[in-house]
Parts: structure tokens; sequence; C-alpha cells
């Protein structure tokens, strides 16, 4: 089997990509801060903005193909922490797509919705980026930087994701189901539209685009949706309590990172390769026979 190597394998996408990818690969996972173990793979703790240990990991490992999934991915994190999360959103993503380029390996980078100013949804791959926090200029400086060093790179944009809990991390649906079946309020946006898409069907996507991609891909679901309208989904689909479940509007709450209102993907480039989200709901039931409510 090949060798694969995934960095972040230690957060939610990463995880679900791992348990995905150990089936074809012969896998190789990096983690930070948060030690783990996955069955049949192998996990290293790496500082992937010391460039010297990277350079350590190809020579060790020599994987035939990457995909960068670790980041500093809180928006709000990224705003209060701009130096420590330009060195891994930034200068830890164009080192590895020079060493991807030094090695004619392929290259999948996650990305995000969040380079866009939710102003001209849905958008396109050749749509220009026009971020409005940080976390979003973050990602938009390490596209343009990985594609100018290795044009070959997947630069794969992700949407809002969600899914079952992680040995190591949760996606945004565990507190807002804890909330709601304590019966607490959870106010969510009825004016944030995303297209999101689970975990599983998101890995997926990445394991495609590193076949077939080089260059920019949208790897959003086919349903376009607020928060609010999600938690009302969530309500249905696992029968919560629906008493909690309130509207607000983004300029309701204080963030420290500005949101853009709507960051929908135009996807259809991706659906043509083979990219085949499940519609939220089916998605959301499938979680429910597989998941405990933990």
């Amino acid at each position: 089997m090949k060798k694969l190597l995934i960095t972040g394998a230690s957060g939610f996408l990463g995880w679900h990509l791992c348990q995905l990818a150990k089936q074809e690969w012969e896998v190789y996972g990096t983690y930070f801060s948060h030690p783990l173990e996955i069955p049949g793979m192998k996990m290293l703790k790496a500082n992937l903005t010391n460039f010297q240990e990277l350079q350590r990991i190809f020579s060790d490992i020599k994987p035939a193909a990457v995909i960068h999934t670790a980041a500093h991915s809180q928006p709000n994190f990224c705003q209060t922490h701009p130096e420590e999360s330009h060195a891994i959103n930034v200068i830890a993503s164009g080192n590895l797509a020079g060493l991807c380029a030094d090695n004619s390996i392929p290259c999948a980078f996650t990305s995000t919705d969040l380079v866009f100013d939710g102003l001209n949804a849905p958008y396109r791959e050749m749509d220009s980026v026009c971020p409005i926090n940080l976390y979003g200029e973050q990602k938009a400086i390490a596209e343009a930087d990985m594609l100018e060093r290795y044009p070959m790179t997947a630069v794969c944009r992700m949407p809002l994701m969600f899914g079952a809990a992680t040995p190591t991390a949760k996606s945004f649906i565990q507190p807002f189901i804890q909330t709601l079946k304590a019966e607490q309020e959870l106010s969510l946006f009825i004016d944030e539209f995303r297209t999101p898409v689970s975990g599983t069907t998101a890995a997926k996507g990445l394991l495609l685009a590193l076949e077939k991609v080089n260059g920019i891909i949208h790897l959003g679901g086919k349903e376009r949706i607020s928060r609010y309208d999600f938690g009302q989904l969530l309500v249905e689909v696992f029968q919560l309590p629906a008493t909690g479940l309130k509207s607000c509007r983004q300029q309701d709450v204080k963030m420290a990172a500005p949101r853009p209102v709507d960051v929908s993907l135009d996807s259809s480039k991706a659906f043509e390769l083979g990219y085949q989200p499940l519609s939220l709901r089916k998605e959301l039931e499938e979680l429910g026979v597989s998941r405990d409510n933990s």
C-alpha cells in the first residue's frame, strides 16, 4: 500500500479522513497537542511550523501523497492570535507544498468557504477571494502561496462540517444537541448561510480531489441553509425538545471575528467528478443511527 501523510489527524476532519483513507493507504497521521491512537495507522507528534521537522518527516516516511488538514480553524482564535495562527495556517502550508513539489507527489489542502465576503453567493472556484476575517485571509494567502509553489496542489474549499464527535474533537452539532436536550436556550442565526456537509462526505471529497484535481475545487453540500434552519432539522431528526431553539441575527452576537452572511459554495465542478453529498436530512439520519447522542 502507498503511504499517505495526513496532517491534523486529531482534528475533526483529519480523524474522519483517517478512517476512510486507511482502507486504501498506509496512513501516517500527525497531531500536535491532542495525542490519540487510531487503529491500523501510525500517529506522529509533529510541530509543522518547524521546517526541519517537516523535512525529517518527509525523509523518514517518504509519503506518496499528502493531505494537509492541520490548522487553527476557529475564526475568533485566529483574530486574537494572529502570529500563532499565521505560522500553521500560512507558513507551514507553503512549506508543505514546497516539499510535495520537491518530491512530485499529490498534495491536497483544506481551505475554507470563509475566503469570501458573503455578498455574492453562491461562489464558484474562479470567483475572486475577499475575506473579511483573519482566518479567511490566512487561508486565502495559503491557497495562493501553495499554488505558486506547487501548481498541482488540490486546494479544497471546505464548507461548515458536522458529524459524530471523535476521540479528540467535536463538530458544532454536539453542543447544539446538548443544549437542546437540556431545554436551555440555543440562539442560532437566521441570516448566516452555508452549504454544510458531514465529516465523512468531506473526507470522501478530499480523497477524490487528491486523485483528480489540480488547482481549486469547492466541496460544499447541495443545500444552502441558515444555522437556525439547521437547528430545526436537528430537532426533527433527533427528536429533541424544541423549546430552547431561538432565532437571532449576526449583529446580536459580539464576536472577535466578523462573519460573512452567505458563503454558500457552488460545488457543481466536484459533483461532476463524482463527489456526492447526501441531503442534510439523510446525513443526519445516518448519524442518528450510528450515534449514542453523546
